[in-house]
């Protein structure tokens, strides 16, 4: 089980009190974008073993949407962050370095 904690209004709960909303990060297209574009936007999302960066929507707490970073072996949740940011905060991308030397957010850029 996940145990989540929304960024805003500092609620900590199980994944049943929290909406799961895909893949966080994915870049958008909108009028104008080819069929290509559109095409992977809907339908060609990364699924990956190890690091993984989601969308959770705080259902029965104030509602917000906020993007969450796990790992997808083991479900353990290295930090939550709002939704409005292009990258997961500084401590995060610490907190899973020390887990998985190596790891790189270029990998998700």
């Amino acid at each position: 089980m996940l145990i989540l904690t929304c960024p805003y209004c500092g609620v900590t709960g199980e994944e049943t009190e929290f909406h799961g909303g895909g893949e966080a990060h994915v870049k958008r297209f909108g009028p104008g974008s080819s069929d290509s574009e559109f095409r992977d936007y809907l339908f060609s999302k990364v699924n990956p073993k190890g690091v993984h960066f989601e969308r959770w929507r705080h259902n029965n707490g104030c509602g917000k949407w906020f993007h969450a970073a796990r790992d997808t072996m083991t479900l353990e949740v290295y930090g939550t962050y709002p939704a409005q940011t292009f990258e997961p905060p500084q401590e995060i991308k610490d907190a899973i370095t020390a887990k998985r030397p190596g790891w790189s957010w270029r990998e998700f850029s």
